[in-house]
């Protein structure tokens, strides 16, 4: 089935009357298959996403946070969207196609046959003058992700943690103002992960980045978020919305205080009253 889109022809600003927003989603649901076949994926879901905001999406698997995800970047050809879903005023395709969107995956999907700058220059290589010229080079990304010097190395050289820095680097190259990450960190370690926390929040105080992130950790939506999406399932909906307003920079002390254990807390009794 092709994917429809139902959008309004005017900016997400002039909808919601919010100017700054660079997400609107409206009433968007999502439909696997048609007729006595389908399956409806999300039904419903309102939110906004502001500028440099940082919002995460948490539920159980297969409450459709993925697919919600995919959906704003363009990437459910064969569903039905319905509802209204824009991206900087314009459908989640376009946006992807002029540069404006960034997408980073659990796994880094790295090209194994080229090296880091090669992968890294990848999104600039495909455009081909579809997007603005970024402003930045390969080495200046790679540097910015913390992996100057490795621009000839291979993937195969590499650890899971500087695969998915690479994978960071590539999704920033065409500097979107978007960035959507799907489990980023779900297959490495804690230790890892823990320090890929503070590099991300790192990069995004320098990019200035609006970042929507789906993951099954609760510790890591309350540490990076500034508000978070609980979703519950069957079909996929949006179950609660709390905002984060601990200060930045946040540090990894902030995970051992009893209002970070407050917030998981709420998290976890809306995941369990919405299975």
């Amino acid at each position: 089935m092709t994917s429809h889109l139902i959008s309004t022809d005017h900016p997400s600003g002039s909808a919601s009357g919010e100017p700054d927003d660079l997400i609107a989603l409206r009433d968007v649901c999502v439909v696997h298959g048609r007729g006595d076949s389908a399956v409806v994926a999300v039904e419903g879901v309102d939110l906004r996403v502001r500028p440099r905001e940082i919002v995460s999406i948490v539920g159980h698997s297969g409450c459709g946070k993925s697919t919600l995800l995919r959906a704003m970047a363009g990437l459910q050809p064969h569903a039905s969207v319905q509802g209204t879903l824009e991206v900087l005023g314009r459908t989640p395709e376009e946006a992807r196609r002029s540069g404006l969107i960034g997408m980073v995956f659990q796994d880094a999907v790295l090209a194994p046959w080229r090296t880091v700058e090669g992968n890294v220059r990848l999104p600039q290589q495909v455009a081909r003058g579809r997007a603005q010229r970024p402003a930045k080079s390969p080495s200046e990304m790679l540097d910015l992700v913390g992996l100057a010097g490795y621009e000839r190395r291979y993937p195969k050289q590499l650890s899971g943690g500087q695969r998915q820095r690479v994978s960071l680097a590539r999704a920033l190259a065409m500097e979107p103002q978007v960035l959507l990450m799907d489990e980023p960190f779900g297959a490495l370690d804690e230790i890892t992960r823990d320090e890929m926390h503070t590099e991300l929040l790192r990069i995004w105080d320098t990019t200035h980045t609006s970042i929507v992130l789906v993951t099954h950790s609760i510790q890591e939506a309350v540490f990076l978020s500034d508000r978070i999406v609980v979703m519950a399932a069957n079909p996929g909906r949006v179950a609660d919305l709390i905002t984060v307003d601990f200060a930045r920079p946040r540090r990894n002390e902030l995970k051992d205080t009893r209002e970070f254990a407050h917030i998981a807390h709420r998290i976890r009794t809306a995941l369990e009253e919405n299975r």
